[in-house]
């Protein structure tokens, strides 16, 4: 399975990157003022984050949906820790799940991220041969009521 993307740099003025996918979308980078860019969009590293919360909250909601869970939101918040020096790889990153639905049971939701750390995530299995991974899960009913967290500390 291959897939490909075009990165194009805006031009001498700074540091803005447009990026269009394989699947036809586009998206911009941009750097730091103090790196040349112009704080016009988010830094690669930042895409780079926001993807891995994407894949593993893609692979959160389709294990509960597929499991006939009423699940009807789901966020995650990722807090990374990166090196000081080149190259700042990240060394640690905490997933913070909110999962939001009908009667769902902490472990079915605790599974799900399990999963999707352990078999499923493209994503979070890269991130992990230079990051410790640890996860918490905040389950919130339909009504909006917090029914429980936990956080195991590792994925």
């Amino acid at each position: 399975m291959s897939m490909e993307c075009t990165v194009n740099w805006g031009g001498p003025d700074g540091m803005l990157f447009v990026a269009t996918t394989g699947s036809g979308h586009v998206t911009a980078m941009d750097g730091a003022p103090g790196g040349g860019g112009h704080n016009l969009a988010p830094r690669p590293m930042e895409m780079l984050l926001a993807g891995t919360g994407g894949c593993t909250a893609y692979d959160v909601v389709l294990i509960l949906k597929r499991g006939r869970h009423q699940v009807t939101g789901c966020s995650v918040k990722l807090s990374g820790e990166r090196t000081e020096t080149d190259p700042k790889v990240f060394t640690k990153i905490h997933f913070h799940f909110i999962v939001t639905g009908k009667n769902l049971s902490q472990q079915a939701v605790e599974r799900a991220v399990k999963l999707s750390h352990e078999k499923y995530c493209s994503a979070s299995a890269m991130m992990e041969k230079t990051a410790e991974i640890t996860t918490s899960v905040e389950i919130v009913d339909s009504n909006g009521a917090i029914e429980a967290a936990s956080g195991d500390g590792q994925a």
